[in-house]
C-alpha cells in the first residue's frame, strides 16, 4: 500500500518505520525529525499525500493538525483515508473529517496509547472513530503498528476515549501514588501494602503493571529513576483536553478537574516536565499533606 505520513517524532517515526518493514511504501515528511529507515523523504506535506491509499498525522496539537488538513486534503486523491493518529481536542478531529469529506476522503481519528515503547514494539492500541470504510481499510496497518484496534463509531470518538481513558488513568495514578506516601507516614512497609492492594479491591493498572514505587511490583519508570515512558506534560496535555471536552459537554469531572490541576502544578510550578506521570509519587513524599 502506498502511505504518507506526516509527523515523524518519537512516536511518528517509529510507527512509519514499522509500516516500511512490513513492505508498504512509505513517504513521509517532518519538519525536523530524521527519516526513519526504509521511508522515503518528502520535502512538504503535500508531497507526502499526494497518490497516497492512506495518508497516517501524528501531530502536538489540534490547530497543527488544522493547519496540516488545509494544506493537503486538497491534494489527496478521492477515495483516500485520511487516518490521523495525533491526540487532539474533539472539535478539531470532527472539524478536519468533516473537511476530507467536503473533499471526497474518508476519514478516521485514531489516537494511540502504549506510548513511545509500544510505537517501537509495534504494541500501540488505537482508539478509532469516524468513517467505517476507512477503519476497515487502515486496520491492517494498525495491526502492523500495534497488538489492538478499536472502532469506537463516529468522527471524534477515537479522541474521546482516548482522553476518557487517560482522565481515569491520571486520577488512578494520583491516588496510588498518594497512597503509597501515606503508607510511608502510617510505618507501613510498601511491600506489604503492594501485596494487599495489587489483589484485593484497590487493584488497578497503576498499581499492578506501571508500579510507581521502585522496587516493588512490576518493572516501571520508577526503577529508572522516573525517566518517561509517559511524561507528565503529555498528561497534562490530555487531561487538559478532557476538561476542554468536559466544559463543551457539560459533564461534570471533578475528579479529572483535580488531577489536571495537580498535574499542571507538578509540571509547572515544580520540576515534573521532562519525568514519567508516576514521579507523583516522589512529589507526595517530599510535600506531605497539602
Amino acid at each position: 500500500m502506498k502511505i504518507g505520513f506526516i509527523g515523524l517524532g518519537n512516536m511518528g517515526g517509529p510507527m512509519a518505520a514499522n509500516l516500511a518493514k512490513a513492505g508498504h511504501e512509505v513517504t513521509g515528511f517532518d519538519l525536523a525529525a530524521p527519516m526513519p529507515d526504509g521511508v522515503s523523504k518528502a520535502d512538504t506535506a503535500v508531497e507526502a499525500a499526494k497518490g497516497a491509499e492512506v495518508v497516517i498525522t501524528m501531530l502536538p496539537n489540534g490547530a497543527i493538525l488544522r493547519k496540516v488538513a488545509d494544506e493537503i486534503v486538497p491534494a489527496m486523491d478521492k477515495g483516500a483515508v485520511f487516518a490521523d493518529c495525533s491526540t487532539v481536542d474533539v472539535e478539531s478531529a470532527r472539524a478536519v473529517a468533516d473537511q476530507a469529506h467536503d473533499a471526497g476522503l474518508l476519514a478516521v481519528d485514531a489516537p494511540v496509547s502504549g506510548g513511545v515503547t509500544g510505537a517501537a514494539a509495534g504494541t500501540l492500541t488505537f482508539m478509532a472513530g469516524g468513517d467505517e470504510d476507512g477503519f476497515a481499510k487502515v486496520e491492517p496497518l494498525f495491526d502492523i503498528m500495534g497488538q489492538k484496534a478499536v472502532y469506537c463509531g463516529p468522527s471524534g470518538n477515537g479522541q474521546a476515549a482516548k482522553i476518557c481513558n487517560n482522565m481515569i488513568l491520571g486520577a488512578t495514578m494520583i491516588v496510588t501514588c498518594e497512597a503509597f506516601a501515606l503508607a510511608d507516614k502510617l510505618g507501613l512497609d510498601r511491600q506489604a501494602m503492594y501485596d494487599v492492594v495489587s489483589t484485593s479491591s484497590g487493584y488497578s493498572w497503576t498499581m499492578n503493571a506501571y508500579t510507581p514505587a521502585p522496587g516493588i511490583g512490576a518493572t516501571s519508570p520508577a526503577d529508572n529513576d522516573y525517566k518517561p515512558g509517559f511524561a507528565a506534560e503529555l498528561m497534562l496535555k490530555d487531561l487538559r483536553l478532557a476538561q476542554q471536552a468536559a466544559e463543551a459537554a457539560d459533564a461534570d469531572t471533578p475528579l479529572g478537574k483535580a488531577a489536571r490541576d495537580l498535574y499542571a502544578q507538578f509540571v509547572e510550578n515544580e520540576g515534573g516536565e521532562g519525568k514519567d506521570f508516576s514521579a507523583m509519587l516522589p512529589r507526595f513524599e517530599k510535600r506531605g499533606h497539602e
